[in-house]
């Protein structure tokens, strides 16, 4: 995608509403029985990756995916939100109940507070998963938040990703998104 696209789809629109940056139009490859780091993301429109030296200070985002879960009770999903290696958001490792093809939602906020290379660059990240369990079908879920200001980059190019990894590699373990969507929100 040329930048000039990218800057279109890129800066706020004048009436005030979200600019889309990038919806999925597939369903995810399911991450199930591995114990491997894989994406819960698939093709789709728009662009994830925001070019070298574009981040403003303020510049707000906000992701969002649903999907179906499955799991056997006690063990943990982890899911982390990055660019290239840097972590954005993380999880960290999340006790799961049983589930079994639960839907599941996962909100993530972002905000650039300092633009530059790393060390200089600061974003705060913050956001909550929620999935239904199988006992009573009630909610549960994990809030996090997290500020990179060590590693985050601003004057490279930067490529949004979600994964998700299980710590037992069992077929019983399985999560996939079904839809997907960034907005640029400031």
């Amino acid at each position: 995608m040329s930048t000039s696209i990218f800057i279109d789809k890129y800066s706020q629109n004048p009436y005030g509403y979200l600019s889309k940056l990038y919806t999925q139009t597939n369903t995810s490859a399911p991450v199930v029985n591995t114990t491997s780091e894989l994406s819960l993301l698939d093709g789709g429109e728009g662009t994830l990756t925001v070019p070298a030296n574009m981040f403003k200070i303020g510049d707000s985002f906000r992701a969002t995916l649903t999907g179906r879960i499955s799991s056997i009770n006690n063990h943990k999903l982890r899911i982390k939100v990055k660019t290239g290696g840097v972590i954005l958001a993380d999880t960290v490792d999340i006790t799961m109940p049983a589930t079994t093809s639960k839907n599941w939602k996962l909100e993530i906020d972002f905000t650039i507070r300092k633009i530059g290379i790393a060390g200089n660059a600061s974003i705060v990240s913050g956001g909550l998963f929620l999935y239904n369990k199988d006992a009573s079908n009630a909610f549960e879920g994990s809030a996090f938040s997290v500020v990179n200001n060590t590693t985050f980059d601003t004057t490279i190019d930067n490529t949004l990703s979600i994964t998700a990894q299980w710590n037992n590699a069992d077929p019983g373990d399985s999560i996939y998104s079904e839809i997907f969507t960034l907005n640029k929100t400031y």
